[in-house]
């Protein structure tokens, strides 16, 4: 059998894959948050997983790889969109829902074989979120539920980060009612006017944090093979999944190797609004950027990936 090799995010060194078993092959990808179009970030990871769950296909079997990219459709942005665009939020995630799987499909990426939605798994976030009280690794406090990072001694080794590194890169808000600046909400109250759901500690709505470990847990269990994503969300994303599950589920180890592309730039620059160099993927395919012409989403496809995964990779037009 061919042997692959993968750079290992968590043990920094490139280590031959061997999965948990052959016979399922377990990969989970963090997918969008469902508040608008696809941008041509959002789109790298979900191209290079492609070609990794492509691959894991053909050595062990279409039929013994379990690929799942979770759909985030409860989000303070996707709140804010609604309320500025005057519709439901239902609305909003199901139209941004399937914009996404067809920008995606443009582009060659394969459907996962499943595909959660953070609002079809509040009790398990739920859960997972009293089994972190009862072990104390997290508390509740003002309609709140926080985890606390000193419950966790290997907080940080994911990302490689010192305390003082990730004080400053979590951004935190300052409350007065956290033990530690670091502690990360898992639970938080909704308005009236927001979505919510009943919980031991009172209407509210999961942390983005909680969501991922809880739909992993359900799919794949308390172990599995593979977690990737952008270099973007290995903090504080994914450092606080780690934290959150393996204090949950001590019986596991989560996730064995960690992948993580590295972010895009358009003609050497960061992408963004103000600099008139954000473009999403629908413009692309439909000529609505500065080049003026449609780009085949194989094109596109094929762009992405004449540039290494962990390597940053910069949209030109000459490309």
């Amino acid at each position: 059998m061919t042997e692959i090799h993968l750079t290992n995010t968590r043990t920094r060194t490139k280590d031959p894959f061997a999965p948990l078993d052959p016979a399922n092959v377990r990969m989970y990808v963090c997918g969008p948050t469902v508040y608008d179009r696809a941008h041509l970030g959002n789109a790298r990871p979900a191209v290079v997983f492609d070609v990794l769950y492509r691959l894991l296909r053909h050595v062990y079997g279409a039929d013994h790889v379990t690929y799942v990219r979770n759909i985030t459709d409860v989000e303070d942005k996707i709140i804010d969109r609604a309320r500025e665009r005057g519709i439901g939020i239902d609305e909003l995630t199901r139209t941004t829902t399937e914009w996404y799987h067809q920008d995606m499909a443009a582009l060659g990426v394969l459907p996962p074989d499943a595909e959660p939605h953070a609002t079809g798994y509040i009790p398990q976030m739920v859960g997972m979120i009293a089994a972190l009280i009862e072990r104390g690794c997290a508390y509740a406090a003002e309609g709140h539920v926080l985890f606390s990072v000193e419950s966790y001694p290997d907080y940080g080794k994911l990302s490689g980060r010192s305390v003082e590194d990730m004080v400053a890169g979590a951004r935190v808000e300052v409350a007065p009612y956290k033990k530690n600046p670091m502690d990360f909400v898992l639970w938080k109250p909704s308005a009236p006017d927001e979505p919510g759901w009943d919980s031991p500690w009172g209407r509210g709505r999961p942390g983005w944090h909680i969501e991922c470990s809880a739909m992993s847990h359900a799919l794949l269990g308390a172990s599995f093979d593979i977690h990737g994503g952008g270099a973007d969300l290995m903090f504080p994303h994914h450092e606080n999944e780690v934290a959150q599950s393996c204090c949950a589920h001590p019986e596991g180890s989560f996730a064995r190797f960690w992948l993580h592309n590295e972010m895009l730039q358009v003609e050497g620059k960061k992408m963004s609004k103000s600099l008139g160099n954000f473009f999403t993927v629908r413009d692309l395919l439909e000529g609505n950027w500065s080049g003026g012409w449609k780009v085949p989403g194989e094109v596109i496809r094929f762009v992405f990936l004449g540039t290494h995964y962990r390597k940053p990779m910069d949209w030109t037009e000459a490309k």
